[in-house]
């Protein structure tokens, strides 16, 4: 995946760059953009020595880009799911005076939350290592 935008600043090995938003992000919940804006800034590893001003090509790894949507949005359902199953074939019977679609229920979204908890967790320790990031390839001016 590419993006081309305009690096804002430069610090170290990473620079802020500003890319223009697509469709795509409208539906986002990150929270890491402004909705009202028509940029959004990323920071990115400056593999190409780019300076404040300058426009650049930005890849995102496919990898890192599906591993991210997996985490997202495929742990989260199983986890609803299996806490939905669980929570009604198993603990309903730990449960006896309570409707099994309560417990279900409430098992469910316990384990959505935690699994949240967890990814939001992994994301602050992966946000740290450079492999997860943007990286600067190119100056294109």
């Amino acid at each position: 995946m590419e993006e081309i935008g305009t690096v804002k600043s430069t610090a170290g090995a990473f620079a802020k760059v500003s890319v223009p938003k697509k469709s795509v992000c409208e539906g986002c919940t990150a929270g890491t953009c402004k909705p009202e804006e028509q940029s959004m800034e990323i920071e990115a590893v400056n593999k190409a020595q780019a300076k404040a001003g300058q426009k650049v090509r930005v890849v995102i790894k496919s990898y890192t880009y599906l591993k991210g949507s997996i985490l997202v949005y495929g742990i989260p359902a199983v986890a609803l799911i299996a806490g939905a199953v669980l929570g009604k074939e198993v603990f309903s019977k730990q449960f006896k005076g309570a409707d099994p679609d309560i417990v279900s229920a409430i098992f469910g979204f316990g384990l959505f939350l935690m699994a949240f908890l967890g990814i939001k967790l992994w994301s602050l320790k992966a946000e740290k290592k450079t492999e997860t990031k943007p990286v600067i390839e190119e100056i294109l001016e």
